[in-house]
């Protein structure tokens, strides 16, 4: 069982990082964030904020805890984090979920309840399902990498790979990209980044979409065609829709290269990874520069937790 104090602990926790972390988010006009991060042991939650709505993700730990007493300890975090954000239980929804080693392996349905929600972010609005997924559909740690593509996306050809709800394309469309090419293998995600668009009244014939497997189908786009990429893949993927598998620290030189060769002189690649023991081989990409930006693209809410690496990479 775990001990009372904890819970007091806990709540306090809860307490601290909400009142600092709803006033920030306040400032920045900013209504979806991340609001708890496993602090502690005993409470091995993520607590994300989707305007009136709680999301709460939580990872299977060693706790030892019998059944009944698993309930409880369940139970009484749900209700504290009731009664400090003021949210009704209604509103807060919460999965569980085995640590993964990659985002795409989290893409599996365990619901079929079909409710999403919409929620704004940097002026924008976007769909997110805190029922049936693993993940909602917003991957927040990517909330300011989205605004720099926005603001570099002006008059450019814009390609997003492995582009899940398509959110860097609702924002590269925003800034004034001429044309958008996003590509996933699943028809689920490709049909969500759609509905982001349209909902930002942002579709139209210039932003073209393709359900398939990005290294099959990326060797085939024209060469020297796109100004502006952001490839964010998974750390591994061995999907049977997908003819080899990925693995990214063994195949990311390659797979930055193909992007490369795809790009005008001067393009710009955003290259992202969660794989937290990631190294960049940098000696072996033929770039003009290479700059880190992982800590220039983490949000307040995600300060002083390693969730990625990011890259801005210029051919």
């Amino acid at each position: 069982m775990v001990p009372e104090g904890k819970y007091l602990m806990f709540r306090n926790r809860l307490e601290k990082v909400y009142k600092h972390r709803a006033k920030l988010a306040r400032r920045q006009n900013i209504s979806c964030y991340r609001l708890y991060d496993r602090d502690l042991p005993e409470f091995p939650l993520i607590i994300e904020v989707y305007e009136d709505s709680i999301y709460v993700a939580e990872y299977k730990a060693n706790h030892d805890l019998c059944d009944e007493d698993y309930a409880f300890w369940l139970d009484a975090s749900l209700d504290m984090l009731e009664q400090v954000t003021g949210a009704p239980s209604e509103r807060i929804f919460c999965k569980r979920r085995e640590r993964k080693a990659d985002r795409q392996s989290q893409y599996q349905k365990i619901s079929e309840k079909g409710e999403e929600v919409e929620v704004g972010e940097g002026g924008l609005k976007f769909l997110v399902n805190l029922h049936d997924y693993l993940d909602t559909g917003l991957f927040l740690d990517h909330r300011m990498t989205r605004d720099m593509v926005r603001k570099e996306a002006k008059e450019k050809r814009f390609l997003n790979l492995f582009c899940y709800t398509g959110s860097f394309t609702v924002y590269a469309a925003d800034g004034g990209a001429t044309s958008s090419v996003s590509i996933d293998l699943s028809n689920t995600y490709i049909d969500w980044a759609q509905r982001n668009i349209q909902l930002n009244k942002l579709s139209g014939p210039a932003h073209q979409y393709i359900k398939g497997d990005v290294l099959q189908v990326l060797p085939g786009l024209k060469d020297e065609h796109f100004d502006l990429v952001v490839l964010d893949p998974p750390s591994f993927s061995n999907s049977k829709m997908m003819k080899d598998f990925l693995d990214i620290q063994q195949d990311h030189v390659e797979l930055i290269h193909l992007c490369l060769q795809k790009m005008t002189t001067g393009g710009i690649l955003y290259f992202s990874t969660n794989l937290r023991t990631f190294v960049l081989d940098k000696d072996a990409i033929k770039a003009s520069s290479i700059k880190d930006i992982t800590r220039a693209t983490t949000p307040f809410d995600f300060e002083g937790k390693l969730l990625r690496w990011c890259y801005k990479i210029v051919k």
